[in-house]
């Protein structure tokens, strides 16, 4: 049966000049329309994705962008604009702080994609990231089957005038052994050097241009990098040069950029702790930590890493893939978009971990408790700014933290536009400074703290205060639970692009992950395993939860004829969600989610 795509509507429209859209305006082109919130690195790998059929179809296709928002500072309107800015969205997004169209077309997922053809009708969806050659191929197959119905020319897309700030949404900060402060211009894909004011500049590195490129400082090239790291050789800066999916290497003294780690491809396996690849995913930040081991927050897979200075050899310290807040040993921690870290005096590793509003521990030889901890935050999908007892304190989405004189942790609450302050030896959050736009790193110098403010475009020096309670609101991430029975038959659809066939040759290439939160939730069902269908027994006493699912499946380009090729070009895709969901005696006994289906 064939669906006609719910008509959009939203607060307003982006990058269109003022012009309100309709899909029935747009009849004759073909649409995809984006659901995704700017906290979200996956929306953010799918932005990127879409560039490239953009380019390659733009006279006949139409991306829209539906701004979806998790958290609360996502609905502010400042703020999704300045998200469109700082992430170089070049196509309408219509703004759509109720969820009203997100559900109008039943999406479950950051990011979703929905095509919808040239006579209105949806056509597919798609969730996660990966899409981009598929929804080439399936623009391809409209295309052909539309012929001359098509209405060809330039879209609706009119962009923003261009605005003229000395930074534009700075990232991350670091003490140079020279004096002054590096600081990553990311929206300018460049490092500046400035002096201790903040303000005057002393040099930058890199041409301004999006890109990666080693060579000679003033003509490299870097993509939004983010994190930054002084080497103990004084010379050697580490970049984490985030959606360049790479690490590259900065000498001060001869001006010289080279990648140390990554190849400018996003690593799309799922890759366990204790093993490594050559791609990385959306490095945010860096550290040294145990003996000088450089650790990276890999924002892009929900890890964290280390690399080897020397050599460049990329291996995975923590965390199991999946999204989400579990404790543990390092091969099954659950970790969510880690983005900031910071080294105590004591060896312990801080991780602002963004996602589930979290302040993290790590600890190389815990005497007691998990080699991953918790130390502020409740989950996915929990936020707010509240201070007291750290067990019932909440964040929202932290992008920063650092190590205080006395032993305490500030952390860069960046949504809350706050600095936070947790003591370990009271097991208590305070509130340091607020009213902040977006902090997103913190740096101690002498006895003041330098933050950088990134949506104010700036670094700003504070004293540091004495911390003082903040009794705020606790906030839910605003989706209705989906009702289900008790017994659920899960099922995942996918179909792979034409040309493509499931790569079976070494086995069935799919791999479907189910667990919950609370645990108790599930009573059968969870764990890894093969397949894209499975029966869940849900528990009524326990009533409601999120349920989390992670689903991966391989598709091979198919051979001239149209057998499977020894060497044939694979593709990965695979996707997380956490659903909330609620048991009710006459809830579904189906739950079907699509990783790629085709109608």
């Amino acid at each position: 049966m064939r669906v006609r795509a719910p008509e959009l509507r939203g607060r307003r429209w982006l990058n269109t000049g003022g012009r309100e859209l309709t899909l029935a305006g747009l009849r004759g082109r073909i649409v995809v329309l984006d659901f995704w919130t700017f906290c979200c690195v996956n929306c953010l790998h799918a932005l990127d994705e879409l560039r490239a059929v953009e380019h390659e179809f733009g006279d006949v296709l139409t991306v829209i962008g539906v701004h979806s928002p998790k958290f609360l500072h996502e609905a502010d309107p400042a703020a999704v604009e300045a998200a469109v800015e700082r992430y170089g969205v070049a196509h309408p997004v219509l703004d759509d702080p109720e969820l009203t169209t997100w559900d109008a077309y039943a999406a479950r997922a950051w990011p979703t994609l929905a095509v919808v053809d040239p006579e209105g009708f949806v056509v597919a969806r798609m969730a996660g990231e990966g899409h981009g050659p598929g929804l080439a191929a399936l623009v391809r197959e409209l295309i052909a089957e539309h012929g001359d119905r098509l209405r060809r020319g330039d879209g609706p897309y009119l962009p923003p005038p261009a605005p003229a700030t000395a930074l534009r949404f700075p990232g991350k900060v670091t003490r140079l052994p020279t004096g002054g402060f590096l600081v990553s211009d990311s929206a300018h894909h460049q490092l500046v050097e400035l002096a201790d004011d903040l303000v005057t500049e002393r040099r930058r590195f890199g041409d301004g241009t999006r890109g990666l490129r080693d060579g000679p400082a003033a003509d490299a090239r870097f993509a939004e990098p983010q994190g930054l790291l002084v080497l103990p050789d004084g010379d050697t800066v580490l970049v984490a040069d985030t959606v360049n999916h790479a690490v590259r290497s900065l000498s001060l003294a001869a001006g010289t950029v080279s990648t140390l780690a990554g190849t400018g491809e996003q690593l799309r396996e799922r890759i366990p702790p204790g093993s490594g690849a050559a791609q990385l995913s959306s490095p945010w930040d860096l550290a040294l930590w145990d003996d000088g081991r450089v650790v990276v927050a890999m924002a892009g897979s929900h890890q964290l890493w280390t690399v080897d200075p020397g050599t460049g050899a990329a291996t995975v310290l923590a965390g199991t893939t999946n999204e989400g807040l579990r404790d543990g040993a390092f091969d099954e921690a659950f970790l969510a978009q880690p983005s900031g870290l910071a080294t105590g005096p004591d060896g312990t590793l801080w991780v602002a971990d963004s996602e589930v509003s979290a302040l993290r521990r790590v600890s190389a030889e815990p005497v007691t408790g998990p080699q991953v901890g918790t130390a502020v935050g409740l989950g996915l999908f929990d936020f707010g700014h509240r201070d007291g007892p750290a067990a019932e304190a909440l964040l929202q989405h932290p992008l920063g933290v650092t190590v205080l004189p006395d032993g305490s942790v500030a952390v860069a609450d960046t949504y809350n536009g706050a600095v936070r302050r947790f003591d370990p030896g009271r097991g208590t959050v305070s509130t340091l400074a607020d009213g902040l736009a977006e902090p997103s790193d913190l740096l101690v110098d002498g006895d003041t703290l330098v933050v950088v403010e990134s949506a104010a475009h700036r670094l700003v020096r504070l004293p540091i205060p004495a911390g003082s309670p903040v009794a705020g609101d606790a906030h839910r991430v605003r989706r209705v639970p989906t009702p289900l029975a008790a017994g659920v038959s899960l099922r995942i659809g996918f179909t792979p692009p034409a040309g493509q066939h499931l790569d079976d040759r070494f086995g069935d290439p799919t791999s479907l992950t189910v667990a919950a939160d609370p645990p108790g939730l599930l009573r059968a069902g969870a764990g890894t395993a093969t397949g894209l269908v499975r029966t869940l027994e849900l528990d009524p006493a326990v009533g409601s939860g999120v349920l989390q699912v992670a689903v991966a499946a391989a598709a091979c380009d198919a051979a001239p004829d149209g057998t499977s090729a020894t060497f044939a070009a694979c593709h990965r895709y695979q996707q997380d969600w956490g659903i909330p969901v609620v048991v009710t005696p006459d809830g579904p006994s189906t739950l079907d989610l699509d990783l790629r289906a085709v109608h």
